[in-house]
């Protein structure tokens, strides 16, 4: 496994930049419910658990375990949600845009820079920020805010499935597994299912 550190933030500490926003989404190509990102500012120097890494490459009760630390020790951190109804209106790739710009604002602190997994956010300037391919596994503020955005999407994901137990999101989480599929042709689509998407394939139609 991969492990993430803090060579990027420690460069930019050590340039002048103070407060660095670790942006991370989860849930972008899911099948069904909303997209989830997280913004997390790190302490300095903050001593590195065990184990952070991309949040998809761990176990469920890793994540949850470095969750709590995550939140009872980052200088700050925020959780947003884009629903279907903005998915399906705008399409994925602007809803992520949404939730990447909402978990900023959402922080209790205004970052000074921002490192975001493969994306640069729209609205903020580009030298304030890095997007960073694989960032997950190279930045520690980007790993920390994957994982408290999947626990977060992942628990959403299990009470979701109560309303719908055929389809199974509290394994799959809404991705388009061989189980989810099967239910979709058996079942058809729910009103947490996402229009926008091309599922045609499927041969099963929005009603």
């Amino acid at each position: 496994m991969i492990l993430a550190d803090l060579e990027i933030e420690t460069k930019l500490w050590s340039s002048g930049y103070q407060l660095i926003a670790g942006v991370d989404e989860v849930g972008r190509g899911s099948w069904a419910g909303p997209v989830v990102a997280a913004a997390v500012i790190l302490p300095h120097n903050w001593p590195l658990p065990p184990k952070l890494a991309d949040s998809k490459l761990l176990k469920p009760l890793e994540r949850e375990e470095l969750a709590r630390i995550i939140k009872a020790e980052a200088l700050a951190f925020a959780i947003a949600e884009i629903d279907l109804p903005v998915i399906n209106r705008e399409g994925v790739g602007k809803a992520t845009q949404r939730a990447f710009r909402l978990a900023i604002r959402k922080l209790k602190v205004r970052p000074d820079y921002h490192l975001i997994d493969a994306f640069y956010v729209k609205n903020l300037p580009k030298g304030r920020q890095l997007p960073i391919k694989k960032g997950d596994q190279k930045s520690a503020s980007i790993a920390a805010a994957s994982i408290i955005a999947k626990v977060h999407r992942d628990r959403l994901m299990k009470r979701l499935a109560r309303q719908f137990p055929a389809y199974q999101w509290g394994k799959n989480k809404g991705y388009g597994t061989k189980s989810h599929q099967s239910a979709i042709k058996s079942f058809g689509f729910t009103p947490l299912h996402r229009e926008s998407f091309d599922l045609s394939f499927l041969g099963v139609h929005f009603s």
